[in-house]
């Protein structure tokens, strides 16, 4: 009997014919993944390595680690550390690797990191306000909306959400918790619509979103995390070796920017590309996800005479 239930939509890794053009693997480099996800890049880039090649996989995650483990399990050079990429200096030492040829970072949050109702990272979805991308982690978002002091409230959802009503659902989020404290998801989306005016409910972004993301920015220390990264995965790399970084919002893309137009004005760094490359239509009409995404990529000076 052929079953009529739909089958589920494969997981499409953004821009990947863009990473690899810019990455450019070879047989037998060597290749890290630092944020594998479902491994999508990873298996892409592993087809291009050969049977000599190595990806090393990095993500806090364990539910990721998981599904790159399964998805990666029939290539011979690959292997899956559970870790926050800052740790990608101590992750090669231990692995007795000296130097990577390519570093990879998808900074965004994964499509099954969103539809996991449980995760609390999607407004959309009914769960515990928690978004820790490392359940371990000791911060969750319902920790920072019931004790945070509405003028903490306010500076994290202008720093990290760029909202134009912060102060509104700020507000908003002390009258609610003074009767009792904000648990779910659900609950804190009520909070913000009742805060944001009505006629500003149907443009592009929800009114959530703005500060759902600046939540799980602070929960993850997401923008720490990728400034204290960026200069060690620049020292891990070979002379000549490429770097690509795929971002989602102005705050990451921001950071990234900087960091390799730093590096250009030391020398150590070759800027790829001008612009940050984006989907094109085909993309984001299969993956709407792409949208918002922005490639930056650069290349690692030569020693003289290489």
């Amino acid at each position: 009997m052929v079953s009529s239930r739909p089958k589920k939509k494969s997981h499409e890794p953004v821009l990947r014919e863009e990473v690899l053009k810019f990455l450019d693997p070879k047989p037998g480099d060597v290749v890290v993944d630092a944020t594998v996800g479902s491994a999508g890049h990873a298996a892409a880039i592993l087809k291009c390595l050969g049977r000599r090649g190595r990806l090393v996989g990095i993500d806090q995650d364990p539910e990721a680690v998981r599904r790159a483990q399964r998805k990666l399990k029939g290539f011979k050079g690959a292997e899956v550390v559970q870790s926050n990429f800052n740790h990608i200096d101590e992750i090669l030492e231990r692995l007795n690797l000296d130097a990577v040829d390519a570093v990879l970072l998808d900074v965004g949050l994964s499509t099954e990191q969103l539809e996991a109702a449980g995760r609390g990272f999607s407004f959309l979805k009914e769960g515990p306000l928690d978004m820790r991308m490392n359940p371990e982690g000791p911060l969750r978002a319902r920790d920072l909306v019931n004790d945070l002091s509405q003028g903490e409230l306010e500076k994290l959802l202008r720093a990290h959400g760029e909202g134009r009503w912060a102060g509104r659902i700020a507000r908003a989020i002390l009258r609610r918790r003074a009767r009792q404290p904000i648990e779910t998801t659900r609950e804190l989306r009520e909070v913000i619509e009742e805060a944001v005016p009505r006629r500003f409910h149907f443009g592009r972004l929800h009114p959530a979103t703005r500060t759902f993301q600046a939540l799980r920015i602070r929960v993850n220390d997401e923008l720490g995390a990728l400034e204290e990264t960026l200069p060690k995965a620049l020292r891990v790399l070979r002379p000549g070796g490429r770097i690509a970084v795929i971002s989602f919002h102005s705050l990451e893309d921001r950071i990234v920017k900087q960091a390799f137009r730093e590096g250009a004005r030391q020398g150590i760094l070759e800027i790829l590309t001008k612009k940050p490359v984006e989907a094109g239509p085909g993309e984001v009409e299969r993956n709407p996800r792409s949208r918002s995404a922005k490639l930056r990529a650069a290349r690692k000076a030569a020693l003289p005479g290489e």
